[in-house]
C-alpha cells in the first residue's frame, strides 16, 4: 500500500466513523458530539494499533492489503427517537458515506478528463472505500452489518444479540476473516468491473 492509499484509509475510515457520529445525533443521540466526535479533525478518533501501527506497517511491507479502523464513536442507542430502527439507520451511516465517498469518485473518473495523477489517487479512493463499505456490512459483531440484522430481526433473539455482542467478538473476528476469504473474489470482480 502507498503512502497515498494510507492516508486516503485513514480518511475514509475517520468519515466512516463521523457518519455514525452524525446519525446518532439525528436520531437524537448526542453522545458523540459531547465526546467531540464529530470531526473530521483525525487526532480524536485516532485508535494507536488501528489507526496508526497496521496501517504504517501495511504500508512499509508493500501489502496490497489496505485495512484499519478508528477509534468507534460513542453512542448510546437508548436515545434513540426510533428505539426499533435506530441503531440500523446508525450503523448503515458508516458503510453508506464510504459508498458515497467511492461514487464520487468513480462519477469523476467516469464523466471528466483527468490526469494520471489524480486518476490514481481516484481509483485507489474507489477501491478503498467499496472495501469498508463491504466489509463492514457482514453480518457478524463486530461489524456494522450485524447491528443492522440486529434491528431487523425479532426481540426473542436479542438475548443471542447480547451474547454475541459481549462474549462472540473473537468468533466474530475469526468468522469475519474466515468469510472474507470467499467475498474477496467477488469483491475484486466488482472493483474491474466499476474500474474497467
Amino acid at each position: 500500500m502507498t503512502l497515498t492509499g494510507l492516508l486516503i484509509l485513514i480518511v475514509s475510515i475517520i468519515a466512516h466513523e463521523v457518519a455514525h457520529g452524525v446519525a446518532a445525533l439525528w436520531q437524537g443521540d448526542a453522545t458523540a458530539k459531547h465526546a467531540g466526535r464529530l470531526t473530521l479533525n483525525p487526532i480524536p478518533h485516532i485508535d494507536p494499533i488501528g489507526t496508526i501501527l497496521l496501517p504504517v506497517l501495511f504500508a512499509l511491507s508493500g501489502s496490497p492489503i489496505m485495512f484499519g479502523w478508528a477509534k468507534p464513536v460513542p453512542i448510546n442507542p437508548y436515545n434513540f427517537r426510533n428505539q426499533r430502527f435506530g441503531e440500523a439507520l446508525v450503523a448503515f451511516a458508516g458503510p453508506a458515506t464510504n459508498l458515497v465517498i467511492a461514487g464520487i469518485f468513480l462519477i469523476i473518473l467516469k464523466t471528466t478528463e483527468v490526469g494520471p495523477v489524480f486518476a490514481n489517487f481516484a481509483a485507489i479512493a474507489v477501491v478503498i472505500n467499496v472495501v469498508l463499505a463491504l466489509f463492514n456490512l457482514m453480518p457478524i459483531p463486530p461489524l456494522d452489518g450485524s447491528k443492522i440484522i440486529f434491528s431487523l430481526i425479532p426481540q426473542r433473539f436479542f438475548g443471542f444479540k447480547r451474547w454475541m455482542e459481549q462474549k462472540g467478538f473473537i468468533l466474530g473476528l475469526v468468522i469475519v476473516l474466515v468469510l472474507w476469504q470467499f467475498i474477496s473474489p467477488l469483491v475484486i470482480n466488482l472493483l474491474k468491473w466499476l474500474l474497467g
